[in-house]
């Protein structure tokens, strides 16, 4: 892993493959490895000819923890993003993001809109418009002692992925609260760029794509069948809207 510096953290990148460039951002509680090396999206981009740019987030696998809620909005994880592109020295770039990642990834094409060519934000529906969203289960889930089960269903599950990969459970914590703040909306209208919105079709928490896209100047959709928010990240359909979409 690379290194470079964001907001005064220090934040761990690697690059893979020659060509355009396409910067990918993880979802909340994941890697760079796991959401895109192990899924197999840097083989399929770097066989695209593409020039992959992933990094973990602030709070994330290799990236400095904080524990600072106040570290961890969209806008300054979106800025991490445009950060990584000046120090790579890339004036532009398309952008994908899964989860928490698709939207930084739209934050960032909202603030920065000259920056960044087309946009893929996957993993993210109509419910991320939703307002006065509940983070109080998952980040009691993620603070519990070991042992202990503490609430729903999905917040098991974020603690469960956070413990598979073997996560800095307080940073997540403070970053799932600072996230679930309503979305800035008003940024989707100053997107000048092609978005593409990605969600499957029994992906509960994302919701359908269609209404969000709908959103954007110049957005569409696609809903990957029979897939849930977990299972679409590595979906085959998903991949090849995303390299249509690219050509």
């Amino acid at each position: 892993m690379d290194y470079f510096q964001s907001d005064g953290l220090r934040l761990a990148y690697r690059v893979v493959g020659e060509g355009e460039p396409i910067m990918l951002v993880h979802g909340f509680a994941s890697t760079h490895e796991v959401n895109w090396v192990t899924t197999g999206w840097s083989r399929a981009l770097v066989d695209a000819g593409r020039r992959v740019i992933m990094a973990d987030g602030r709070g994330h696998g290799a990236s400095e923890k904080s524990y600072d809620e106040a570290d961890y909005t969209l806008e300054a994880m979106a800025g991490d993003v445009v950060a990584l592109m000046d120090h790579l020295g890339e004036p532009g770039a398309d952008l994908m993001g899964y989860s928490m990642g698709g939207m930084v990834s739209l934050v960032a094409a909202g603030l920065w809109p000259d920056r960044f060519d087309r946009v893929i934000a996957a993993g993210v529906g109509e419910r991320l418009l939703d307002k006065n969203k509940r983070a109080s289960d998952v980040v009691d889930a993620l603070l519990a002692n070991d042992g202990v089960v503490v609430g729903g269903r999905a917040a098991q599950m974020f603690r469960l992925f956070a413990d598979q990969n073997r996560q800095d459970r307080r940073a997540l914590a403070a970053c799932f609260a600072a996230v679930r703040a309503d979305f800035p909306d008003e940024l989707l209208a100053r997107i000048a760029r092609p978005v593409l919105i990605v969600a499957g079709e029994t992906d509960d928490a994302a919701g359908p794509a269609g209404p969000l896209a709908a959103r954007i100047p110049h957005g569409a959709s696609f809903t990957v069948p029979k897939r849930d928010h977990m299972r679409t990240v590595g979906d085959k359909a998903y991949k090849d809207a995303v390299l249509k979409f690219l050509a």
